[in-house]
């Protein structure tokens, strides 16, 4: 059992987050490999083999809870995770990156995590889209969600604007 630092984790979260059992050390998992921030394993209810799961090692329980550069941190081992599943033996025609960001979305865990799937033809997973996906909006009507998102990112901490739209 790998056993880590219970510092890196409030110790309120250690009895309701499974997540923070596992950086912790409470309970067994395959380690991929890790940062001072972040951890990367195997997970237990694999999609495919090879199905890895990336977690920043303190408890964040959604996206927003992530500041940007921990956020990298966890994509960029992903991106090194899904590098290595292309060489090293398991099939691996192609790679899925998911973070679900609450219920609505699928996340069952609420602690911030990185799928990293192999993908292969044939495997059966896939999305399922709703009927009206095959429907396109008007640019008007992409053109005003657009407007929307851009007015809150602006709202929002760490905004940078954007050259396209004059912002």
């Amino acid at each position: 059992m790998a056993h880590y630092s219970t510092s890196t984790c409030r110790k309120v979260e250690l009895d309701t987050c499974v997540f923070c059992e596992l950086v912790a050390g409470k309970r067994s998992i395959s380690v991929i490999g890790e940062t001072a921030d972040v951890l990367a394993f195997m997970d237990i209810q694999p999609v495919n083999p090879g199905h890895a799961l990336v977690i920043p090692k303190r408890h964040a329980p959604y996206l927003a809870d992530l500041d940007p550069e921990l956020a990298g941190q966890i994509l960029a081992t992903g991106m090194r995770v899904a590098a290595a599943l292309r060489t090293c033996g398991v099939r691996c025609e192609g790679v899925n990156l998911f973070l679900a960001d609450r219920e609505a979305a699928g996340q069952e865990i609420f602690h911030a995590h990185l799928h990293v799937f192999p993908r292969f033809a044939g495997d059966g997973f896939g999305l399922k889209f709703s009927p009206n996906y095959f429907v396109l909006p008007s640019r008007a009507d992409l053109d005003e969600v657009a407007k929307h998102i851009r007015n809150a990112m602006r709202a929002s901490p760490g905004s940078t604007g954007n050259r396209r739209t004059g912002s």
